[in-house]
């Protein structure tokens, strides 16, 4: 099963995915840049609507506790657009770790993660589908960072939820995989971010080689790399046979990356990226296989 905001629902119901994405969010306290806060609750309503009319039925919201998580918000945006979300108990990276839990060790990071996800979210009652986004920083993993990861790993573990990690511009993440399954985690309930950032792909086959999910997750951020290079990328792992083990979404985080703002919205996969894997002869099979499979597999509650 998988934990929306709304209820447990069937992998079968979760339909087309966008497996990265934050709806309200705030890193205003650390970028110091307006753009950085989404706090349009109609204009939500407008994008989802958007993203459902493009044929999206489900996102995975990685907006954390010290990001601007609101958990009531996007159940009554659920209620609104019929979209399925799935929200997220978790810590991002320094400097964005709540006060409260600096100086944390593992154990402490794994017990507040255990309890959201079996007592619910504050006194909210909302169940978290996913442990992350928990990140490192870029070619670094911090002590504290460290201590995140593998409280992760431990809550994963202990709760059957999957971790999504952040890597920063898709550095370490052969590294997070490696922390995260050595405290117990299984490769399978792991997802490493960013990795269409990383334009070593060697690195990227390694990650891939563990058996763990990658997230091609920041497409149409062309300032990082062209959307073309995406696609060159996954046809070789495709030739390679690593189909999957492949979510895709775009990881939008500012106003002006909004429709209503000028920007791509949140159906920038299904409406830019997806006619440019069609170009490469990339099959509908295989394109319902990174955006209805996967997810629907990775995003599943693993018994305990």
């Amino acid at each position: 099963m998988i934990q929306t905001v709304l209820a447990k629902i069937s992998p079968e119901e979760f339909g087309v995915c966008s497996a990265h994405e934050h709806l309200s969010i705030d890193l205003s306290r650390i970028k110091k840049d307006p753009d950085t806060i989404l706090d349009d609750e109609q204009g939500m309503i407008e994008e989802l609507e958007d993203f459902y009319r493009l044929g999206g039925r489900s996102m995975v919201e990685v907006t954390n506790d010290g990001m601007g998580r609101d958990v009531l918000r996007l159940k009554r945006l659920s209620e609104a657009t019929g979209v399925h979300l799935v929200t997220c108990t978790g810590f991002y990276k320094d400097p964005f770790i709540p006060e409260f839990a600096h100086g944390w060790r593992a154990e402490q990071f794994a017990s507040h993660f255990i309890k959201e996800a079996t007592e619910g979210i504050g006194d909210t009652g909302i169940l978290p589908g996913v442990i992350g986004e928990v990140g490192t920083s870029h070619n670094e993993i911090k002590p504290i960072e460290r201590e995140l990861l593998i409280g992760a790993a431990l809550a994963g573990k202990a709760t059957g939820l999957p971790v999504t990690t952040h890597t920063t511009l898709g550095t370490l993440g052969y590294e997070q995989v490696q922390l995260l399954t050595e405290y117990g985690l299984p490769v399978d309930q792991i997802i490493i971010g960013h990795q269409d950032l990383n334009a070593n792909k060697d690195e990227v086959l390694a990650v891939l080689e563990t058996g763990a999910y990658i997230a091609f997750d920041t497409i149409g951020k062309v300032n990082y790399r062209p959307d073309e290079e995406r696609v060159e990328f996954l046809l070789d792992f495709i030739k390679l046979g690593f189909e999957k083990q492949i979510l895709l979404s775009a990881d939008l985080t500012r106003k002006s990356h909004w429709k209503k703002h000028g920007g791509p919205g949140y159906g920038l996969v299904l409406e830019n990226f997806i006619p440019k894997m069609k170009e490469a002869s990339i099959s509908q099979d295989m394109l319902d296989q990174f955006l209805i499979i996967n997810p629907s597999r990775a995003f599943s509650i693993r018994e305990r």
